[in-house]
């Protein structure tokens, strides 16, 4: 390492950065002792394929890491089952803001989809008001505990149902209240967004924030339809744009694997979508390891994330979901320092575009920015 090289960030200093979450999943986040105690109060304890926390939190992973995403969707089964009364649905939300307080997370967008809890009877309203009251309990023992968090939620249209255009209702409904915006997630092929054209075309029309899951297992068709046809602020993962950039010629999907360190910025040639994206600085809401579960990319060395930010795009760094890929904001960040040689100033960039692209008002944003985040990175030398 040359005189002119910053140190690598050890594991306890990325532990102690503050942090921003936007692509985080309500029901992809559940503590396996949760899960036991739900699942035992409410009877669906033969259900569950282990009975002790060790053993059914390695379950989640290992059915997790199959690298199919209709496989990966699969383990939500369980987890939305025991998560139909407010009860459950305030708890698994509190913990969830105390679990990324803990984590170092100042600011963090959790979504689910309502349609997914009301088995037991439960309104669309009645599931929304349980996690805006769990969130509001988690905030308030976080702040106690001196690790304050900004905790807003995204509510979710299941792409392969017809209750989206209900679900964007929803979101506006309660914007005021906690919601920040709208998404869709599911299965994507067989499911483009533009199926849901009438509920993106009423968020806009309410000035309301929402993003789409795009460009995860399908390509880049999903990824135009997204922004071109449906006005997406935001894309839930995105990482096939890297199927419109080449470099020397070759596809750079292609290179990514093929050597040891990550191709050269400076080489690469965008196609038209890839720098429209680009252009319109549309962030991109990455999650690195739940990308090698569902076989979008092979290796977080290899990962186009390193590229992509190369090549300054709007990136941003998620968990997804950390029941399933047993992970963390510092374990995700951890990953692509020790994997891909990021750096502190790169895991500062991505946290303050987090905070650019978030869904609350832009002062809000910049306070976090200029009063959390900045000083934060500086008493760590970043």
């Amino acid at each position: 390492m040359s005189a002119s090289t910053p140190a690598a960030p050890s594991r306890d200093l990325i532990a102690r950065a503050p942090k921003a979450l936007l692509h985080d999943h309500l029901d992809g986040g559940l503590r396996p002792q949760t899960i036991l105690e739900l699942a035992d109060a409410s009877g669906y304890a033969d259900q569950l394929p282990a009975h002790d926390e060790a053993a059914l939190g390695a379950w989640f992973r290992e059915s997790a890491d199959s690298g199919s995403l209709e496989r990966y969707l699969e383990t939500f089964r369980h987890t939305v089952a025991v998560m139909q009364t407010p009860e459950q649905l305030h708890r698994v939300a509190m913990e969830c803001a105390l679990d990324l307080a803990a984590d170092g997370v100042v600011y963090a967008e959790s979504r689910f989809a309502p349609e997914l809890h009301i088995e037991r009877g439960l309104s669309l309203d009645e599931v929304v008001e349980a996690v805006l009251a769990g969130f509001a309990d988690g905030e308030a023992q976080a702040r106690k505990a001196g690790t304050p968090i900004r905790m807003t939620t995204l509510v979710t249209a299941m792409r392969h149902a017809a209750r989206s255009m209900e679900i964007a209702q929803l979101a506006v409904r309660f914007r005021d209240r906690g919601v920040g915006g709208f998404d869709i997630a599911g299965a994507e092929a067989g499911f483009p967004p533009s199926r849901h054209l009438d509920a993106f075309e009423y968020l806009q029309r309410e000035n309301s924030h929402f993003t789409i899951h795009a460009g995860e297992a399908f390509g880049l068709p999903s990824i135009w339809e997204a922004i071109q046809w449906c006005g997406a602020d935001r894309l839930g993962h995105g990482v096939r744009i890297i199927d419109d950039i080449t470099i020397g010629g070759r596809p750079a999907s292609d290179l990514l694997g093929a050597t040891a360190h990550p191709p050269r910025p400076e080489v690469a040639r965008l196609g038209r979508l890839a720098a429209y994206v680009r252009d319109r600085r549309i962030p991109l809401e990455m999650c690195p390891s739940s990308n090698l579960q569902t076989g979008a990319a092979d290796s977080i060395r290899h990962h186009p994330i390193t590229l992509l930010k190369d090549l300054r795009y709007r990136i941003t760094v998620n968990t997804d979901n950390r029941l399933m890929s047993g992970t963390s904001m510092t374990h995700e960040m951890d990953l692509l320092v020790t994997e891909a040689d990021w750096t502190l100033e790169d895991l500062r960039w991505v946290t303050i575009n987090a905070l650019k692209s978030a869904f609350i008002p832009f002062d809000e944003r910049l306070a976090i920015i200029e009063h959390v985040v900045k000083p934060g990175y500086a008493a760590l030398g970043g």
